[in-house]
């Protein structure tokens, strides 16, 4: 696979826009492993681990986001959204609760193997028995509402451009301008491609702490869509003390004619 103009595709953790993580089981070596992949409906605690190249779990794993291991589970219709932190014992078992409704789901691992050159998404599926009511994909969602708070998004999924994502927080008509950090950042952002599910890396600009990165109300990612089609993204953030996910549908299309030398005004990009 040639990636054309590969500059403008990778993103410093080396991964592509032309290819979204998640969609293998097993990459460079590493492979996902859940205890049992017949999981039951309901609050219960799911057993994992990563093998490595020699077969064995992996033990040593450099943190990112502040944490060595994300797993994020979402159901095939991209409902029942949730992101967690298993804890591991001594041997390279991760464990966490998660709560779960019939039906197929997905779970992707984020990790950074230690010694290996970058992050990967591995990706795994699972079966919750019981009656599935598959949801309908919401429709092109530029505003979510979530525990009282709005969160609006403003910016494009561009096919093989990197672009600038901002999520604006607000609650009772005023903005929020005092977000907790979570991951090290003010939020974090997942998006995954609508049919397959593929995972998309996707940065946060700025951390707390650096001076010039404000604790709201907007927040801002950098992300490239791998392809046309639809997205879905989750956006985890911190106010008093508690976490809430706002969810959205994005479709992802060329932008307006590029090279005609114009540049409009709403893409710049700050750096």
């Amino acid at each position: 696979m040639k990636r054309t103009s590969g500059h403008d595709m990778t993103d410093h953790s080396g991964h592509g826009g032309a290819r979204p993580g998640g969609l293998s089981v097993s990459e460079g070596g590493y492979t996902l492993e859940f205890d049992s992949t017949i999981l039951s409906a309901g609050a219960q605690t799911v057993t994992l681990r990563v093998t490595g190249p020699d077969g064995r779990p992996v033990t040593g794993f450099t943190p990112e986001h502040g944490k060595k291991l994300h797993l994020i589970g979402v159901r095939r219709d991209t409902t029942g959204f949730q992101h967690v932190h298993p804890v591991m014992d001594e041997k390279g078992t991760w464990s966490v609760e998660v709560t779960l409704t019939p039906g197929d789901w997905r779970f992707f691992a984020d990790i950074h193997p230690a010694g290996h050159d970058g992050t990967m998404t591995l990706g795994i599926d699972a079966s919750v028995a019981g009656p599935y009511d598959p949801q309908p994909l919401p429709g092109d969602t530029r505003t979510a509402h979530v525990g009282g708070y709005t969160v609006t998004l403003d910016g494009e999924l561009v096919p093989g451009e990197m672009g600038e994502l901002t999520l604006t927080v607000s609650r009772n008509g005023e903005p929020v301008t005092d977000l907790e950090p979570y991951l090290e950042a003010y939020g974090h952002l997942v998006a995954l491609r609508v049919g397959d599910l593929g995972y998309l890396h996707v940065h946060p600009e700025g951390e707390p702490g650096d001076g010039a990165t404000e604790p709201g109300p907007g927040i801002t990612f950098l992300a490239a869509a791998p392809s046309g089609g639809t997205y879905r993204l989750y956006l985890d953030f911190q106010h008093n003390d508690t976490v809430r996910t706002a969810e959205f549908t994005v479709r992802a299309s060329q932008a307006a004619p590029e090279h005609t030398g114009h540049h409009h005004g709403h893409h710049a990009h700050h750096h």
